[in-house]
């Protein structure tokens, strides 16, 4: 199951640095039907990093797939899925020589032709974006839209739409062909995102 990539794909935001809240959020998004979860704890000390790994692993079922970001030493360390590496981190290459054959590998990317280096290079998964306007994204410049979602899209593999996403938003990327979404805000009441996963078990795979 480790190398099929979610669909929802929750991420950790700075604040779940507790690790019995965080405990209780991973079992919440696992239960109410969320299938990935990336820790992003920037700044954070690499002991706390692996403890919520690690927590995620023992509370979480194995249907709520954990990746860490840009640690591929600490997912495997704490027995996790795998990896989600940044866009001008540690290679896919390299991340795969340390996880495996095994490890879940994903890479975020901001245009098409970082989509298509990714999976030549073996990324499991991309997430792409921003697709909508967003303030943590600004730096990145104007969002590429509905329109460069979909030509990311048809460069092939799973590609999960990220930035300003939305319940509505959510669906219009499914129709230009987004395997699944990636969120922060999105996903911070799990007992709320309930459509969503009703409308994820609709949508082609």
């Amino acid at each position: 199951m480790a190398r099929r990539p979610p669909r929802l794909l929750a991420i950790t935001d700075g604040r779940q640095r507790h690790a019995g809240a965080f405990g209780r959020w991973a079992e919440a998004l696992a239960a109410a039907g969320v299938d990935g979860l990336q820790i992003r704890e920037k700044g954070a000390a690499d002991r706390l990093v692996l403890e919520l790994a690690e927590r995620a692993r023992t509370v979480a079922p194995e249907t709520l797939r954990t990746v860490v970001n840009a640690r591929a030493d600490i997912a495997l360390a704490a027995g996790i899925a795998g990896v989600h590496l940044p866009a001008s981190g540690v290679s896919v290459r390299a991340a795969r020589s340390l996880l495996g054959f095994e490890g879940l590998v994903g890479l975020s990317t901001h245009h098409p032709r970082e989509v298509e280096r990714a999976f030549d290079d073996g990324a499991d998964y991309v997430t792409f974006g921003p697709v909508y306007p967003t303030p943590s994204k600004e730096r990145y410049g104007p969002p590429p839209g509905l329109p460069g979602l979909a030509e990311a899209v048809a460069l092939g593999g799973p590609v999960l739409a990220l930035g300003g996403i939305t319940m509505e938003r959510a669906a219009e990327c499914l129709e230009v062909g987004a395997y699944g979404v990636a969120a922060i805000r999105l996903f911070t009441r799990p007992e709320a995102v309930t459509p969503l996963v009703e409308l994820m078990e609709g949508a082609p795979r």
